[in-house]
């Protein structure tokens, strides 16, 4: 009778998949139509919730250079926090349900998680989210992108998020 030789166990090698990375033009479409689309309805929201008097406040940026706007009248910050939060809201819902906004689906682009390539957690999504006006503030953040090859900006790289071309 003949015995079978074992072979020698080979591991299959799988190709690594390859990553299409969106583009700085292609995330920057994304983002700007996104302050109108979500933006604008919440706006309209804070003007029914508040008072249309209460949106012709000074801004932020007024608080900051002590523009006579903000003197005149200033912001109230719970409308402000509450503007806010329902961005975040609804931006952060979003990117965890589906990786996109309606900019980022009109650019075909989407936001993942940037080790598994899957929709992202809430928490890094949060950070992410605040991770945008850690790059407004240093202003090169946004722009970090256009020198990395996965062209991931600051606010990427502190969330361990990424964006992907859509499928």
């Amino acid at each position: 009778m003949r015995t079978k030789t074992p072979k020698k166990n080979r591991q299959k090698t799988f190709p690594t998949p390859i990553i299409h990375y969106a583009s700085f033009w292609s995330r920057a479409l994304g983002f700007c139509t996104d302050i109108f689309m979500i933006g604008l309805p919440i706006a309209l929201l804070m003007i029914i919730l508040f008072g249309y008097d209460q949106m012709h406040t000074a801004g932020g940026m007024d608080v900051i250079v002590h523009n006579e706007k903000a003197l005149a009248h200033p912001p109230n910050p719970f409308v402000s926090l509450t503007q806010l939060s329902l961005f975040m809201i609804v931006t952060v819902v979003l990117w965890h349900r589906g990786g996109q906004t309606p900019g980022k689906k009109l650019a075909r682009i989407r936001v993942v998680d940037a080790v598994t390539l899957k929709s992202a957690s809430y928490g890094k999504l949060i950070v992410r989210f605040i991770g945008y006006f850690i790059s407004l503030i240093t202003l090169g953040g946004f722009f970090v992108g256009l020198i990395r090859k996965d062209n991931r900006a600051l606010h990427d790289l502190i969330s361990g998020t990424c964006v992907i071309r859509a499928s």
